[in-house]
């Protein structure tokens, strides 16, 4: 089995396991599921989604952001932890989104990775759920699972990146990290692999 067809495999298996393949993170727009997206940093997504709804409330438009002072959005978001750079971030974003970007949101990785605080991780999220293009949100669990299946042989998340881009059919590549946190989450923890109870286990490398 060649590793694209091994691939297409996990893709439908997950599919049919994982039907509804969504965001964790909980927002209504694009510039709230990037700031949601920034603070998930090192910090749980539900704990994200206990602390947005206030953040987002007291900052509903770009320009609030724009004008907010850090020790504000420190004291909203200070459980998230490293809550420091994490406030500068948002701010210094908001900013440059207003000053080079019109206000929007931009939809290319490279133009999401020169606002402050992105990484590809983040932008790909973006790009994939925001905008509907091909994405590869190489979380932990993504990383972690495609190595155990052996779809890749890398546990830097750029090389994770790329390599999935090249076998994962592209309309199904953002719904696939979704589901792959969810199968991470659920079954294939980082603590142990349940692989009795997988759904991957006949296109597993660790099984097989």
């Amino acid at each position: 089995m060649t590793a694209k067809e091994r691939a297409r495999l996990c893709v439908e298996a997950l599919k049919q396991a994982y039907p509804d393949a969504v965001c964790s993170l909980t927002a209504q727009n694009p510039l709230e599921l990037l700031i949601a997206t920034r603070l998930s940093a090192q910090c749980t997504d539900a704990r994200v989604n206990f602390v947005t709804p206030t953040l987002f409330a007291k900052y509903p438009t770009l320009e609030d952001y724009c004008e907010a002072r850090v020790e504000d959005i420190e004291e909203i978001i200070h459980s998230c932890g490293f809550y420091h750079g994490k406030a500068r971030d948002i701010i210094a974003m908001a900013q440059k989104i207003k000053s080079d970007f019109g206000g929007r949101v931009p939809d290319t990785i490279e133009e999401l990775t020169s606002l402050q605080g992105v990484g590809r991780k983040t932008a790909n999220l973006i790009v994939g759920d925001v905008y509907g293009k091909p994405a590869v949100v190489t979380d932990t669990h993504l990383i972690r699972i495609s190595n155990r299946i052996g779809l890749v042989k890398t546990k830097d998340p750029y090389k994770v990146e790329l390599a999935l881009k090249k076998l994962l059919p592209p309309e199904e590549s953002n719904d696939f990290c979704h589901r792959v946190v969810l199968h991470g989450r659920a079954v294939c923890t980082a603590r142990k692999a349940n692989c009795e109870a997988c759904v991957l286990k006949d296109c597993c490398k660790k099984v097989l």
